[in-house]
């Protein structure tokens, strides 16, 4: 792994992981009516604070694309979840919340996680597998479980909402970044022509608009706290899946290897879960009775209706 991957991976990751607070502090003002709906966009667009955010998105999917550019998928997408120390550092700034033990805990947990996976796995590129099959399968499995889980989530006021929707968001995301990689590798082959061309650029804009929707439906729904551990920790799961199913991506698979990546993976599961549910993330809406109670905004103050 070069510097270079390292230095667009980490900040990719921090702009993605401020993006994602400042969104989530629009969204979770949104009307109920517009969950999973293409008006949520519509209205947040009016939103300073969830267009600070989109810009800081933009950021981070940029440097990615860089990233993947210049490394494997099965590189890039574990430094990609280190987006949850960043959106736990501005969300700790506006709390004024201690790590503490749990904060601490998750943080080592989460980089020694990347670091033990990176180290134990060794990922190095390989030749693209042409056979459509394959290559259908692994995104049909990751896209359907994705649709799937938002078929779950529907319905707004159900507490798993807001996780499932997470979950989904995740997978979309990790796919994302996959098929990013791909479009990378066409037009560096064979130019322009051939990037527009061939399908995938075209399934990323329906994809980003499907997964931008639901990602800010699950900042409505609930507390960033229960939203954002589920994507973070979705998405390299499913980039390392696309780029092991289809990208040629190589991991070492020797017992002793296969250990380090698995121990690896589950600390940067259990480090998200942790990082995700501590209390400097920002609360969401609490709904009693007819009333309808939001948490305290980035400006430190009660939103209520």
């Amino acid at each position: 792994m070069s510097l270079l991957v390292l230095l667009l991976s980490v900040g990719a990751a921090c702009c993605m992981g401020f993006g994602f607070v400042l969104q989530q502090d629009a969204a979770r003002r949104a009307p109920p009516s517009d969950f999973l709906s293409p008006r949520l966009l519509l209205d947040l667009m009016r939103v300073p604070s969830w267009l600070a955010g989109i810009g800081f998105m933009i950021c981070g999917m940029v440097l990615g694309a860089l990233a993947l550019g210049q490394g494997e998928v099965s590189v890039v997408e574990p430094l990609l979840a280190t987006n949850l120390l960043f959106a736990l550092a501005l969300s700790r700034y506006f709390t004024a919340q201690r790590l503490g033990r749990q904060g601490w805990g998750g943080l080592w947990l989460l980089a020694g996680g990347v670091t033990a996976f990176l180290l134990g796995g060794r990922p190095s590129g390989g030749e693209a597998v042409t056979e459509p099959l394959r290559h259908w399968l692994v995104i049909g499995l990751v896209a359907g479980l994705a649709l799937a889980l938002t078929a779950f989530a529907r319905h707004p006021r159900a507490p798993w909402s807001p996780a499932l929707l997470g979950l989904a968001g995740g997978l979309l995301y990790g796919l994302q970044d996959a098929l990013t990689r791909v479009s990378g590798l066409r037009l560096a082959d064979g130019g322009w022509g051939a990037l527009f061309t061939s399908w995938q650029p075209y399934a990323l804009v329906v994809m980003g608009v499907t997964s931008l929707i639901i990602v800010q439906s699950a900042f409505e729904a609930g507390p960033l706290r229960m939203s954002l551990p589920a994507l973070t920790a979705a998405q390299p799961l499913a980039g390392i899946v696309c780029g092991i199913g289809f990208l040629g991506d190589q991991v070492r698979t020797d017992v002793g290897a296969l250990a380090w990546q698995a121990a690896g993976l589950a600390a940067i599961v259990v480090g998200i879960v942790l990082l995700g549910l501590h209390p400097a993330m920002p609360a969401g809406k609490e709904r009693h009775g007819s009333t309808e109670v939001r948490g305290v905004g980035l400006d430190g103050r009660h939103d209520s209706r």
